[in-house]
């Protein structure tokens, strides 16, 4: 069967997946161990047994050059050569043409060869650029790359083709590389030449390589680090969108007497303990394993490495079910400071990444610094209380940040004395003016911020109030707990709304947009709340029911005569995903859409998000929850792309008269 690839999971760019090969299902992100098939070191196999190895990478390039490896692969396939029945990537002698200058095998003769030993992943013979080339040297060396791996995907039969994405330290080539990729049959990119990058520290160059790469890449398609495989930077590089490492660093750094560590890089000779906790460290202190035999310290230090690699790289994973990658991250970039840059970097991208973060997770938002302001997460709020939530005309009344949440549970003997004036009560927070309507949804609730904020998330928390008092033609009136109160408009009263009506109307326009709780509240509104908190559970307008509102972040999930009012108040293709005719019946019953279907989406629309399915003629088909970001649809051909929540129900055939 062709290779493919699904998204289960994802935070930031992160992708939790299933890369599907014809020797197994490998879960991304995950790290390749690079195999030499020479050096008898540390076997597949064990790697499996010890650490959950799913995949590994050998060298395409010196199995061909050895007549004794070179015959036995043709004849009994690379997965027997190395003792190995998962899947199997290959490199092609690109790294070795970057060290010694050339390889003696024609590109065209490499990619046959990984074909006609049974690899799994084959990758082109790219021309490796290095940093110091100039735009129009790394656009030539782009250019003989692309023309390799056209030529590559006429040969490559039914192995899978890893097509690098090159263009040296350059974003505009990196990204054109990618784009012109989606015109190929090639279904794997690797993102090379970046190993003197990470020699170099330069890891602020990096995120710029990545992200460019990422950008024109097609997203149905795994994204592999080159060269990348140290445990400090996994976190990092996923949280950008990469699925899969490789690692030889493992044996080369044993056999130089370093461990690796989450947080950097140790010589066995400056330990006094071991700061681990695998077999090898909790079985012998660094002097006894100073004191083995040099291939059996350097078999036990290969073994620490890899450990400490896989655990890193299952953390990873479990972090990106948790939505905790950014701590993680930034856990780890704070262990170096070229890593901070590399990170700040990365924020620097954060609206590229607000399209692919999903609208909330199941954990809370740690607010640590200043770059946490700057999060993906963050930026949508802030963008949400601007162009979605409005005060409706009247003064924001904002107060000082409570030590405890729901704000307005903290305010609660304050607001008894707002009742009926011409102002809206906020709190600050790391996001901006969290309205009290609010103050159950996430990420405003869900978040956890120290009690005094840095000195740049304070201005930038002042920048945003200006903006937001400008966008609304409203005063931002900030209450210290001095006499302001009665003085605050005395003489407007306002009809006060029914409390629990005015929270449901802010959180849909603020999860749906401007408009939306006029459109679902139209009629009479009733609404069940928790008998135990207080809290809404259910929203029924003109009798029918409309909304439920989610426990665990404080959005609603749309019912499906929710859906026909937003879908009569909204222009398309606001909401909107079109799904093909032959799904339209299946999803009118309640089936979800899987991607091969879905012909044209509202950009706008992010995974997570409630969202209308439609036919081409803008008939409402079902309601659901989105899987895949706005730059996926179109591109999958496989797996899941909107959870449906609810149909319209079957088409009732003409009555016959």
């Amino acid at each position: 069967m062709p290779t493919s690839f699904e998204i289960r999971g994802r935070d930031a760019a992160a992708r939790l997946g299933r890369f599907a090969t014809d020797h197994g299902t490998v879960t991304t992100p995950t790290l390749l161990p690079v195999l030499n098939p020479n050096i008898d070191y540390i076997s597949a196999r064990e790697m499996r047994q010890r650490f959950g190895t799913e995949m590994v990478i050998t060298n395409s390039y010196v199995i061909r050059k050895s007549e004794r490896l070179r015959e036995a692969a043709l004849a009994e396939g690379v997965h027997k050569l190395i003792d190995w029945d998962g899947p199997v990537m290959t490199d092609s002698g690109t790294f070795q043409m970057y060290v010694y200058g050339k390889v003696s095998v024609a590109p065209e003769e490499i990619v046959a060869f990984q074909r006609d030993i049974g690899v799994d992943v084959g990758t082109i013979l790219d021309i490796f650029s290095t940093p110091d080339r100039t735009h129009a040297e790394a656009r030539e060396d782009m250019e003989e790359t692309l023309a390799r791996a056209r030529r590559a995907t006429e040969i490559k039969g039914p192995m899978a083709l890893a097509a690098t994405v090159q263009g040296g330290v350059h974003p505009d080539l990196r990204t054109e590389c990618a784009s012109r990729y989606a015109e190929m049959a090639a279904d794997f990119h690797p993102i090379g030449g970046v190993v003197p990058l990470m020699e170099r520290q330069m890891w602020a160059t990096l995120a710029d390589v990545i992200v460019a790469s990422k950008q024109g890449l097609d997203p149905s398609r795994p994204v592999h680090l080159f060269g990348a495989g140290h445990p400090q930077m996994f976190a990092f590089a996923a949280l950008l969108g990469c699925d899969f490492f490789d690692s030889s660093s493992y044996a080369k750094y044993a056999k130089d007497g370093r461990m690796m560590f989450e947080d950097g890089t140790r010589h066995l000779a400056d330990l006094g303990e071991n700061p681990c906790a695998c077999e090898v460290c909790s079985r012998h202190t660094p002097a006894e394993l100073r004191s083995l035999p040099e291939k059996e310290r350097e078999r036990a230090l290969g073994l620490h490495n890899l450990a400490v690699s896989f655990a890193e790289i299952r953390r990873v994973r479990e972090a990106i079910r948790a939505g905790r990658l950014w701590e993680l991250a930034t856990a780890r970039c704070k262990t170096h400071p070229a890593l901070m840059d590399g990170l700040r970097r990365a924020l620097d991208h954060a609206a590229w990444i607000e399209t692919l973060e999903p609208v909330s997770k199941p954990s809370a938002f740690f607010h640590t610094g200043a770059s946490s302001a700057r999060r993906p997460e963050a930026l949508r709020a802030r963008q949400r209380l601007l162009a979605h939530w409005s005060p409706r005309g009247r003064d924001v009344f904002l107060l000082p940040a409570p030590a405890q949440k729901p704000v307005g549970e903290a305010y609660a003997e304050l607001l008894p004395r707002l009742a009926g004036r011409d102002v809206v009560p906020a709190a600050r927070s790391a996001f901006g003016p969290v309205p009290f309507a609010l103050d159950g949804t996430y990420p405003f609730a869900q978040s956890v911020e120290p009690a005094q904020l840095d000195v740049e998330t304070r201005q930038r928390l002042d920048d945003f109030l200006q903006d937001f008092a400008g966008q609304h033609g409203v005063r931002v009136v900030d209450w210290n707990g001095g006499d302001m109160l009665e003085t605050l408009h005395p003489e407007q009263k306002a009809e006060p709304e029914d409390a629990l009506a005015e929270r449901a109307r802010a959180i849909a326009d603020y999860q749906f947009g401007a408009g939306a709780g006029d459109a679902l509240l139209e009629g009479k509104v009733e609404i069940r709340a928790s008998q135990n908190t207080g809290k809404i559970r259910n929203v029924s307008a003109g009798g029918e029911h409309v909304l439920s509102l989610r426990a665990e972040d404080g959005l609603f999930t749309l019912k499906i005569a929710g859906a026909r009012r937003l879908h009569k108040a909204f222009p398309f293709p606001r909401m909107r995903v079109v799904v093909a005719a032959d799904s339209v019946p299946f999803n009118r019953e309640g089936k979800n859409a899987f991607a091969q279907f879905v012909e044209k989406w509202d950009p706008t629309l992010r995974p997570g998000d409630e969202c209308l399915l439609v036919d081409w003629s803008d008939n409402l088909v079902a309601c659901g929850q989105m899987h895949l970001a706005p730059s996926e649809l179109g591109r999958f051909r496989k797996g899941l792309a909107v959870h449906v929540r609810e149909g319209v129900g079957p088409m009732t055939a003409p009555s016959k008269a």
